[in-house]
């Protein structure tokens, strides 16, 4: 997240309405508007990698499986996110064309910039959605996923998954590989910044 891109407080909206001139994302928090950060390599073939999946898998079932630039909304929150993949299979999104509000599965990639709102003011919003089931953390530095899985209880617990492991993903009677939701996620960061070559 960035600093609020306008000194004025939108509604939702006035938001929506303003969001669709942009070339660049925002998301939405209580009034305030945010330009969303660029990403890494990593992190989209992260998400590329779950969408793919999960879109091989849900093939002929009612669920959508969005990517980036799909809006949700938590009305009780008054937020509005771009989650990296979202699953719904409700009805009810399919007739409002600019965001979803019933997601089964939310799921953020995390990076250094993002993790702690990810996992704390972004989570806490997302808790707020009466059918979401699944929230799901996908950790590259460390090369895990977590899913937090909301119980017949309401609580939400932690699942915690490393390479070797299947992650389950019981809102959708789903279990895939650690290994081919991270396939090509580990990068090389000594050799992030070039050397310069000196000249003679």
């Amino acid at each position: 997240m960035a600093l609020p891109m306008l000194d004025g407080r939108f509604d939702a909206a006035a938001y929506l309405a303003w969001e669709e001139t942009q070339e660049e994302r925002h998301e939405y928090i209580a009034g305030e508007v945010f330009a969303m950060v660029g990403v890494r390599q990593s992190h989209n073939l992260a998400t590329l990698n779950l969408a793919t999946l999960l879109r091989r898998e849900l093939k002929g079932s009612p669920c959508r499986v969005f990517v980036e630039a799909v809006k949700t909304r938590i009305e009780a929150a008054d937020c509005f996110f771009y989650p990296d993949v979202v699953v719904t299979y409700d009805p009810r999104d399919r007739l409002t064309p600019d965001y979803v509000s019933h997601p089964l599965l939310v799921a953020e990639v995390l990076s250094e910039s993002t993790a702690a709102f990810d996992c704390g003011r972004k989570f806490a919003a997302y808790r707020k959605l009466e059918g979401l089931q699944d929230f799901v953390l996908v950790d590259l530095a460390a090369q895990r996923i977590e899913v937090f899985r909301r119980d017949l209880e309401k609580r939400w617990v932690l699942y915690d998954y490393g390479p070797e492991d299947q992650v389950e993903l019981a809102s959708l009677g789903l279990h895939l590989p650690v290994e081919a939701l991270l396939e090509d996620t580990r990068e090389d960061f000594a050799a992030e910044t070039p050397t310069a070559t000196a000249q003679p």
